[in-house]
Parts: structure tokens; C-alpha cells; sequence
């Protein structure tokens, strides 16, 4: 019976359950808003995230580095910079809207954090946190710090480790994603839970600045999508790109945006380079490492989310500070969990780069969950297409510069 009525609730679909929580929150914070035994499971899931969330980018990010092929040749190397180049610019984006267009959210615990002075104190907190024991800095959720020991054991299990350690590590990685999955299957009440808080203390208008992030987050992910993605393509082809990535946004994006997940994603994207006259050996590398490193809608979120709780605080971010926050919106987004929601819970690696607490920015994590039936499935989209579009942009470029004729679109220009 228990088992049944497991299989129905993971079968049916999160977004839509995510959507009747939501509104059920919202319902029973107008209606009886004292019942604060509503707003538990908010707590609780919040709190499950925060648990898992520093295990999940040290073995994620391990397994990624220690598994990683080489010798794939120049077409690997063009499509690895053309991720995380475009994954940088996306950083970049952010920040520049944010700055434009500065949005904030509501923060219900204050917190002691403080600007930084500049570079220089922003670094040496960086290199006091970097170098702590690994230990401490899991159970303290310090990100930065686990994000650098993370790529240390990956590169040092990849030159000593045998296959069987990796698969044993890949495995892990497997099974805390798998508990992550776990935990998202209870969104939908947790989001009862925490709209419910939100409603409750603040009114229907919380929605209204919940409307104005979205607007943000959906802003800058369309833009990557439509100018910075097609520019990057249009430097490495010395061509129109629009139909290649209109192409890759109706075959791949569409799907994804309602898949929510990258990983999910990957047969469809497989299909796609197929059809766009991809060499198979090179698209099945490409695709998998994609929906690992090409995160640019990842990027969007964690620079947004991040700037937003600082305008909340009222903290300035200079300059200088902000080439660091892309740097590390851009690692940590390579890093990112293949499930919904993924990309939120490294929201407090980019804040404790301006000392701001887990407790603080886990709230920022929460507000995510909220708006994500809109920003997780518009990211994913942006993620997956993103995929495609740079696996037949490296090819397509490796083809012209060895002087090759390309059919340019495969199939689809017939």
C-alpha cells in the first residue's frame, strides 16, 4: 500500500504539485495565518537541504574531475572552453542586470555580516576558509572551502585512483543525488510550508517582489539564450547562428523546460546532435559533460540570488569583487546537482564570499524553491540547449577550420 502510494506521488508531476502547495500556502496564510504548525515542513525541508547540500558539491564535483576523459582532441577542447566561457558571460550578465535593475528579498534573521573592504580582504578571507580542515568545513557548510578540496581530491584520484575506487566515488555521488531526489519528491509541501510563513507574516504582496526576481532571473536567462549564446556562436562560425539556436531551443529547450533536469535530458540531446550531423563519438562525450559543467542558467541564478540578498542587506559589492562572485557563480555552477532546484543550494558558497551566514542565505535557497516551478524550468531549458548548441558549434568550427564543407543543420536543413 505504502509502496503504491509512493509510485503515484513520484510519478505524477513536481511542477504541478509544486503549483497546488504553492497556492495552498498562500490560501491557508490568508485564512488562518496563527496556525504557525502549517509552516513546519517548511522548516524541515529547508533544513534537509541544508544538511545535504554540502555533501552533494563535494562528491559531485570529485566524481566529475576524477572521471573526466582527455585526449578527446581539438573538438573536446573548443566545446570545454565554450562552456565555461559562456557559463562566465552569463555570470556577467547577472550582475550587470542586478546592478541595473537591483531586486530584493525578505530576510526574516538578521545577520552580522559586513562589506568587504576590497580585493585584498575578500581574498585573504577566501585563503583562511580555502585552507581549513575538510572536516570542519562540511560540517560547517563553509562552500568555498569544500568546493577547493572537492577539485583537489578529483585530481588526485584521477592520477592515482583505480577504476574501481572512481566508480566507487562515481557511485556515492550517485546515491547522495538519488537522496537529493528524495528530498526535492517533498517540495510541494515544504513550499506549502514556507509560502504559507511568507504569507502569513508579510501578506499577499510578498508575491509582488517574488514577481520582480522572476522577471529578473527569467530577463537574464532569455537574454543569454537569445544575444550572448548566438554572439559566442557567431564569433566561432562566422555565421548566422539564429537558426542553429532556434533549432536547439525548440528541440531541446522545450523539453527540458518541462523535465527540469539536464541529466533527463541527455537522450534527447543525443537525438538532436544526431540529427544536426554530429559525429557520434563526439556528441556522446559532449552531451553528458555538458549537463555536468554548461551551466549558464545555474550561473544566472546564483549571481542573481546572491546580489539580491546582498541589495537586501544593504551590502555594496565593488568591481573587482564582482570578476571574483563570476568566478565562483561559474565553478560552483559546473558543480551543480542534475536535479531540480540543484543550482539553489550553492546560493550560500557565492554569499559567504561577503560573509554572509548559511542561516541567512539558506533563505535565499527557500525563496528559490518557491518562484522554481518559473526559474528552475526557464534555467534547465537554457542549460540543456545550451548543451546542444556548443556540441554542434565545436564541431561545425573543428569541420571549417580543416576546410571541410559543413551541412550546417544536419537534417533540419533540408
Amino acid at each position: 500500500m505504502l509502496k503504491s502510494v509512493i509510485e503515484k506521488w513520484t510519478g505524477s508531476s513536481l511542477i504541478l504539485k509544486i503549483l497546488i502547495g504553492l497556492i495552498i500556502g498562500a490560501i491557508l496564510g490568508v485564512v488562518v495565518p496563527d496556525w504557525k504548525v502549517i509552516g513546519i515542513p517548511g522548516e524541515l525541508f529547508v533544513s534537509a537541504l541544508k544538511a545535504i547540500a554540502p555533501i552533494l558539491v563535494f562528491v559531485l564535483v570529485s566524481s566529475a574531475i576524477s572521471k573526466a576523459r582527455s585526449g578527446i582532441g581539438s573538438r573536446f577542447k573548443t566545446v570545454i572552453v565554450l562552456y565555461l566561457f559562456s557559463t562566465f558571460l552569463s555570470a556577467m550578465v547577472a550582475i550587470i542586470a542586478s546592478k541595473l535593475f537591483p531586486v530584493t528579498i525578505h530576510l526574516s534573521l538578521a545577520s552580522d555580516a559586513t562589506a568587504p573592504g576590497g580585493i585584498g580582504d575578500v581574498m585573504y578571507s577566501m585563503l583562511t576558509v580555502i585552507f581549513s580542515n575538510p572536516i570542519s568545513l562540511l560540517a560547517e557548510g563553509q562552500y568555498l572551502g569544500i568546493l577547493f578540496w572537492a577539485i583537489v581530491l578529483g585530481i588526485a584520484l584521477k592520477m592515482v585512483a583505480t577504476d574501481t575506487t572512481k566508480d566507487v566515488i562515481h557511485d556515492l555521488a550517485n546515491s547522495v543525488t538519488l537522496i537529493v531526489r528524495g528530498i526535492i519528491q517533498c517540495a510541494p509541501i515544504g513550499i506549502m510550508g514556507l509560502v504559507f510563513t511568507s504569507v502569513s507574516e508579510n501578506g499577499l504582496g510578498i508575491f509582488t517582489q517574488y514577481g520582480e526576481l522572476i522577471l529578473l532571473l527569467v530577463g537574464c536567462i532569455a537574454f543569454v539564450a537569445l544575444v550572448t549564446d548566438p554572439i559566442i556562436a557567431a564569433v566561432a562560425l562566422r555565421r548566422n547562428p539564429y537558426p542553429l539556436v532556434f533549432t536547439c531551443l525548440r528541440e531541446s529547450g522545450i523539453t527540458a523546460f518541462f523535465s527540469r533536469s539536464s541529466a533527463a535530458n541527455i537522450p534527447v540531446n543525443m537525438h538532436l546532435c544526431e540529427r544536426l550531423g554530429i559525429d557520434r563519438d563526439f556528441f556522446s562525450i559532449s552531451i553528458p559533460l555538458g549537463a555536468t559543467i554548461n551551466m549558464e542558467g545555474a550561473a544566472v541564478t546564483i549571481t542573481v540570488m546572491t546580489l539580491a540578498v546582498c541589495h537586501t542587506m544593504g551590502i555594496v559589492v565593488p568591481l573587482p569583487v564582482t570578476i571574483v562572485l563570476c568566478i565562483i557563480s561559474t565553478i560552483g555552477a559546473c558543480g551543480a546537482s542534475g536535479v531540480a532546484g540543484g543550482s539553489l543550494l550553492l546560493i550560500p558558497m557565492a554569499c559567504s564570499l561577503f560573509g554572509i551566514s548559511a542561516d541567512v542565505s539558506m533563505q535565499a535557497v527557500a525563496v528559490g524553491f518557491i518562484i522554481g516551478v518559473i526559474q528552475d524550468s526557464c534555467e534547465t531549458a537554457l542549460n540543456s540547449a545550451g548543451d546542444a548548441l556548443f556540441s554542434a558549434t565545436a564541431e561545425y568550427h573543428d569541420r571549417i577550420k580543416n576546410g571541410e564543407e559543413v551541412n550546417f543543420l544536419g537534417e533540419f536543413a533540408k
